[in-house]
């Protein structure tokens, strides 16, 4: 075990981690302050907690779960970014790195990183991250370089990617089975707006009907929670 300093020094980051479940920040804790150059010095479950601690606090590094209780990851990178545009953010996900990786760089993560990938490998992703870097699999950056090159076409069938970020949290809460007046209540938007989402979304994912809509969302969601396990 590296020794770490008693006070943190000019070249020490402090680490704001934000993740709801007790466990998995216990062990990211353990991993971090191992390191003589980082410390976990805030923890959060919530968004609102998080947006606190950057409101009065600089960061120098902030890891972020995807899924959180009150507010989706993605949005949650969005408004640290507003509040602290220099602040690197680093995604730590049991989710599909295909689905929401690209989406957490655009609202300006600077790194995605699967939970499954193990200590060493997030050592690695949070040293590119605090060196200026993105961090990605090799396989997203794969994807991302040949998206940018022109050389995928772009929605060549329906698919949940090319849902807004806005519309891919509504089709995730109508997957969980939330209705209309839930659903407007926990993301803060007007009923009718909902009604608005649910038929872009319709539109884009080609379904015909709401039953449909929530039957395949329903799906989707199954699959996910399958495959995440507790993320």
């Amino acid at each position: 075990m590296k020794p770490k300093a008693t006070k943190p020094g000019p070249a020490t980051k402090r680490v704001l981690i934000v993740d709801d479940h007790p466990m998995t920040r216990d062990g990211l804790v353990h991993l971090i302050d191992r390191e003589a150059d980082l410390e976990v010095a805030w923890q959060a479950e919530t968004a609102s907690q998080a947006l606190d601690v950057v409101a009065k606090h600089q960061p120098g590094l902030v890891l972020v779960d995807i899924t959180l209780p009150d507010k989706s990851g993605i949005d949650l990178i969005k408004d640290i970014h507003a509040l602290r545009p220099g602040v690197p953010i680093l995604i730590i996900s049991m989710h599909d790195e295909s689905l929401y990786a690209e989406r957490a760089l655009r609202a300006g993560a600077h790194g995605y990183i699967s939970k499954q990938e193990g200590g060493t490998r997030l050592l690695v992703a949070i040293r590119q991250v605090l060196s200026g870097q993105i961090y990605v699999s090799e396989k997203t950056s794969a994807r991302i370089i040949q998206t940018f090159s022109g050389r995928t076409r772009a929605h060549a069938s329906p698919s949940i990617a090319q849902l807004s970020d806005r519309e891919f949290e509504v089709f995730q809460l109508i997957g969980q089975g939330l209705s209309t007046q839930d659903l407007a209540d926990r993301i803060h938007i007007s009923p009718k707006t909902v009604e608005t989402h649910r038929v872009n979304i319709k539109t884009k994912l080609g379904l015909a009907t709401a039953s449909e809509l929530i039957a395949y969302a329903a799906r989707w969601t199954q699959s996910e929670s399958g495959g995440a396990g507790a993320a």
